[in-house]
């Protein structure tokens, strides 16, 4: 009785701080001490929400008060539904969607999942988000038959007074802004899409090249999405991205795609820090050459794990008019071997070409992207002795030209020492606890 009697005698910011310190499930047990402290813990509880179908989300609006949802400041929501679910039209979805966002002024963060597109009246409480500044979109549903609307997307992203950060995935362009892609039997386009109103800013031109014209925006991402609009090259840039993250096009092939990366980098390449790579990069002649670089701020360069390993060597080569200073790719487990020997390759290029070559250079790691269409079984020994020594020999390679590096995740052999790492990798960041209907 003595201790709850101190606790409630804290002052309401004291109290606070404890409440923030504490780990999910802690909390969850503390909150139900009284009901005094459960209100003291409402901040806490609905600050990261999780709503992981749309029927969620329907009960956390009926059963949530509503001033609990302005303490909310990091969501992720979905249309996606549970597998008994009723049909439920597109409107009413749209309206759910609408009343969590209208009730959340201090959100900071949204993922949303979409399948398919959703009515555009859900562009409507955006301009009141004044600190939203991160979002995701992702289509979930399959584009051919559940296509998300660039038209629909670029509204709501021009709509945020303060983004800062966009993320994309399989977003699919409009025949408004697409007519080169009318009749191509693989790659879906949106014909639906015309009455998505003129944006105020942005006016009709809602185009994926109209995202540039955000002048708040310093990372983008968009993956698994056609980039192939000319619009890209002569669309006035109002931002200064810092990072930049581009991925491949399943529906197109790699010389398609990496013609499609290139021009993206050469309109907003001046301001770019840091730039995530899914495809080749041919163009020597524009990229290689510090005078005529317009990646001249480039200093991290990250390699996916699709990225086609044969072409590392001429690509990070390609890249060499900027100023990297490191360089990480991702790679397969069953690919390891050949992305070590790749980089060894290009250092061996580095030697032979002299101190002006990537002078900039720091650190060069390797980590390992789990393959999904890959089964998890152990490999062999063999194998694993295998990775182990081409990422002893790429390390010891780095060693001796004064280069940090790490290469992660790779099994550990019974006598093998462990992999030296030459410089800390970065501790995983710890979870964020969060309310998941």
């Amino acid at each position: 009785m003595a201790s709850s009697s101190i606790w409630h005698s804290l002052p309401t910011e004291i109290k606070l701080t404890i409440v923030d310190s504490l780990p999910g499930q802690d909390l969850e047990s503390f909150s139900k001490v009284d009901q005094r402290t459960y209100q003291v813990c409402v901040p806490a509880k609905f600050r990261i929400v999780k709503l992981a179908t749309f029927q969620a989300l329907q009960r956390f609006l009926d059963t949530v008060p509503p001033s609990y949802l302005s303490h909310i400041q990091d969501v992720s929501v979905t249309t996606e539904d549970e597998p008994t679910a009723p049909v439920i039209s597109l409107r009413a979805r749209t309206d759910a969607f609408i009343s969590l966002l209208a009730a959340t002024p201090r959100l900071s963060k949204l993922t949303f999942r979409m399948s398919g597109s959703l009515d555009k009246s859900i562009i409507a409480p955006f301009p009141y988000l004044r600190n939203l500044h991160k979002m995701s979109i992702v289509n979930c549903g399959d584009e051919r038959e559940s296509p998300l609307s660039e038209r629909l997307v670029v509204s709501i992203a021009g709509s945020i007074p303060n983004l800062t950060e966009l993320s994309l995935e399989n977003i699919s362009r409009s025949h408004l802004h697409a007519s080169d892609l009318e009749g191509n039997p693989y790659i879906p386009v949106v014909h639906n899409d015309g009455d998505v109103p003129d944006h105020p800013k942005l006016g009709s031109e809602l185009a994926l090249p109209s995202l540039l014209r955000i002048p708040t925006l310093t990372k983008l991402a968009i993956r698994e999405t056609h980039l192939g609009d000319e619009r890209w090259i002569n669309t006035p840039v109002a931002c200064r991205l810092q990072v930049l993250d581009l991925g491949n096009y399943v529906h197109t092939d790699e010389d398609f795609n990496s013609a499609c990366t290139q021009r993206i980098m050469s309109a907003v390449g001046p301001s770019v820090d840091e730039f995530s790579l899914s495809t080749a990069v041919s163009d020597d002649r524009l990229f290689a050459k510090p005078t005529e670089t317009p990646l001249k701020s480039l200093r991290k360069l990250h390699i996916s794990p699709f990225f086609p390993i044969d072409s590392v060597v001429d690509t990070v080569s390609n890249l060499a008019g900027s100023p990297i200073e490191t360089l990480s790719l991702q790679c397969f487990e069953e690919d390891v071997v050949d992305l070590c020997s790749a980089l060894e390759g290009f250092l061996s290029r580095r030697v032979e070409r002299g101190p002006q070559f990537f002078d900039k250079l720091q650190r060069i790691d390797v980590t390992v992207a789990a393959n999904p269409e890959v089964d998890s079984d152990p490999s062999d020994d063999g194998e694993d002795e295998e990775r182990i020594a081409a990422a002893e020999r790429l390390q010891n390679f780095c060693r001796d030209l004064r280069l940090a590096s790490f290469v992660d995740k790779l099994p550990k052999v019974e006598g093998n020492p462990p992999i030296p790492i030459v410089a800390p990798f970065p501790k995983r960041a710890t979870k964020a606890r969060s309310n998941t209907i």
